[in-house]
């Protein structure tokens, strides 16, 4: 095998090491929960520990059949090289006593042009492979630049969250995560053994969605935190992202929050203390809203996204 075919090789090998040094250094620095659930941490940190060694060995293993590969190289070329040598000195003695024998020279009918057009189709075949490994020279060279980007951006830079943004691309407050917390919790609302002090934002509009009469949810104390996401005058939604395996399927849903004062800035993290309402825009697919007492200005949470 060639250097340029074992490039692959060094390129899968190397991008398996990276990703597998960026997990772990996730986890020791504790920013692993930012892009996948905490269920999966230690399966994951026990997959990139294991890949480490492995690729690390599959590398050596690679570099020291790279010694044995050029070898073969060279004698294939020697042998090629002394074929070669040897059809030009047989053709050339053939010609020669064509041209004793006969009493005349050859003449370009006889193999002149064939042997002319042979060289010509050799010089293309060698042309071709050496496009060849052009070609994946640069693109191995492409990828590797982008693996060594990725992994010194994520070792570097800080890890930012979801934003405001991503979350109206991804229809905040969807009805997929009608679901999310079971209907145990609804059917017993309104019942003295149900404790919602420490519903966060997915477990409230999950029991909104859940609830056909949502006149037993109106008055209810609520205290809650979240991003923001702009509305409507004087309104905005109060976000957190969910996350069911990596943030990758993170899905937005938030609660309509109606303030008397101004609205927050986008992606701002608040503390809303309110009380549940009817959603005064009769029109809004949404029927509960938070009536905002209190808006605090807050620092993202350490983990912001809920399970």
């Amino acid at each position: 095998m060639s250097s340029s075919e074992k490039a692959p090789a060094y390129l899968g090998l190397g991008s398996v090491l990276a990703v597998a040094l960026c997990t772990l250094w996730l986890a020791l620095v504790g920013h692993l929960d930012l892009y996948i659930n905490p269920r999966y941490d230690l399966f994951t940190i026990i997959l990139a520990a294991v890949a480490v060694p492995a690729s690390v060995a599959g590398l050596v293993a690679v570099a020291r059949g790279h010694g044995h590969a050029h070898d073969d190289e060279q004698d294939h070329a020697h042998v090629a090289h002394a074929d070669e040598h040897d059809h030009a000195h047989a053709a050339h003695a053939d010609g020669g006593d064509h041209a004793h024998g006969d009493g005349h020279a050859r003449t370009p009918d006889d193999g002149t042009a064939y042997e002319h057009g042979s060289d010509a189709a050799r010089a293309v075949r060698r042309r071709a492979p050496g496009a060849a490994r052009v070609t994946r020279g640069v693109l191995g060279g492409i990828a590797a630049a982008a693996t060594v980007g990725v992994t010194v951006a994520m070792l570097v830079l800080p890890p930012t969250t979801l934003s405001a943004r991503t979350a109206q691309q991804r229809s905040v407050d969807t009805p997929t995560l009608s679901n999310a917390t079971g209907t145990q919790d609804v059917a017993l609302l309104g019942s003295e053994g149900v404790d919602t002090s420490e519903y966060g934002v997915k477990d409230w509009a999950a029991l909104i969605r859940q609830t056909t009469d949502t006149s037993a949810l109106v008055g209810k104390p609520v205290e809650l935190s979240g991003f923001v996401v702009p509305g409507a005058d004087g309104s905005f939604t109060l976000t957190r992202f969910v996350i069911s395996c990596c943030a990758v399927d993170a899905q937005p849903v938030g609660l309509g929050v109606v303030v008397d004062g101004p609205v927050p800035d986008a992606d701002q993290w608040v503390r809303v203390t309110g009380k549940l309402a009817a959603n005064p825009d009769q029109s809004a697919d949404a029927r509960i809203v938070i009536r905002a007492a209190d808006v605090r200005d807050i620092d993202q949470p350490t983990d912001p996204y809920e399970y």
